[in-house]
């Protein structure tokens, strides 16, 4: 068997190399072997070029020297001893040993040794023993055994030995053991093992073994080991072994410690809960300490209850601060800024006194 398939291998580069190749009963359709630009039935070559369509079973050797010579369209069963490799598209079932891959667009299903390829877009189910690329869309169910990606936007059940990952927006199921992350946006059920993220905004339901961020705005479930942050916007929940924060949250934040500038909602922060911050300048003069007031709405509770600002709400921990209120403190240490002397420091209770509120540092 060994020496029928090197010698039929060497046959079929011999009538590769010295002619276009010949066909059973022509050189349309049949049988054909070599490179047959335009064929349907079953076709044998060494390596596909200049090819223009064919249809059926193709079976081919390895790929052209040139990229310029990867044209034209297989419809059918590709299959590579061991690249199924050498035209623009292909459409259909590719098999590789090593590998399938097109200059342009690869559609139906493809089942890569190592891995596959598109310059374009790659539609439907998808299965690289090491990898998945496309420099387009990557579309449909996609195994990558180290991981998958594409250029453009990633769409549909993802999963990746090691990571997911899309240059535009990813969206669908997507697992990467160790991240999941895109460049534009994240949509749907993301899970990586240490981390999710996204360029601008993520939603559904997102799970990161150490951390889930955004540039822009986090919404739905976000689930981070370490911390769940947003360079915008928290909203939906929040839970984090950690720390959450975001310059606006509106959610149920539950962490260890928390963060805002406008936060509203309910947040359960055992350890600390602040509200605003204070921001150095350095000046001709020196450093300059300017704190930039934020607000709560909602109930908070935590040990401490930090918030540089306006309480709209409710507080409970085991100290309580706040420049102003509309709403009450409930702790063993309760400060309000903004009450007269005598009324600014009160145990177990403590909410708005007077009429008009005072200055406040």
């Amino acid at each position: 068997m060994q020496r029928l398939l090197v010698l039929f291998l060497v046959c079929l580069q011999t009538i590769t190399s010295f002619s276009q190749g010949f066909g059973i009963p022509s050189r349309k359709g049949g049988l054909g072997f070599g490179n047959l630009p335009v064929f349907t039935g079953i076709r044998f070559n060494f390596r596909d070029k200049n090819v223009e369509k064919i249809n059926g079973i193709n079976v081919s050797i390895w790929q052209p020297k040139n990229e310029a010579d990867q044209t034209g369209t297989v419809n059918g069963l590709s299959i590579g001893l061991p690249l199924a490799m050498g035209t623009e598209n292909r459409n259909g079932i590719g098999i590789g040993v090593f590998g399938v891959g097109a200059k342009n667009n690869l559609t139906g299903f493809n089942l890569g040794g190592l891995g596959i390829g598109a310059g374009g877009d790659i539609k439907g189910i998808n299965i690289g023993g090491l990898g998945i690329g496309s420099g387009g869309d990557l579309i449909g169910i996609n195994i990558g055994g180290l991981g998958a990606g594409s250029g453009g936007d990633v769409t549909g059940i993802n999963l990746g030995g090691l990571g997911v990952g899309a240059g535009g927006t990813l969206s669908g199921f997507s697992f990467g053991l160790l991240g999941v992350g895109s460049g534009e946006h994240v949509k749907g059920i993301t899970i990586g093992g240490l981390g999710v993220g996204a360029g601008q905004n993520l939603s559904g339901i997102t799970i990161g073994g150490l951390g889930v961020g955004a540039g822009e705005t986090v919404t739905g479930l976000a689930i981070g080991g370490i911390g769940v942050g947003a360079g915008k916007e928290l909203k939906g929940i929040a839970i984090s072994v950690v720390a959450a924060g975001s310059p606006t949250v509106k959610a149920l934040v539950i962490a260890p410690v928390s963060g805002s500038q406008d936060m509203r909602g309910l947040i359960i922060s055992p350890a600390y809960m602040k509200i605003g911050y204070t921001q150095t300048t350095t000046t001709e003069t020196g450093e300059v300490d300017e704190i930039r007031e934020g607000s709560l709405k909602g109930v908070a509770v935590s040990a401490f209850n930090h918030i540089k600002g306006e309480q709209k709400g409710v507080t409970l921990g085991v100290v309580n601060y706040t420049h102003r209120i509309k709403g009450f403190q409930l702790g063993v240490i309760n400060i309000i800024k903004e009450n007269p002397k005598g009324l600014r420091v009160l145990p177990i209770f403590n909410t708005r006194f007077g009429k008009k509120a005072q200055s406040t540092p």
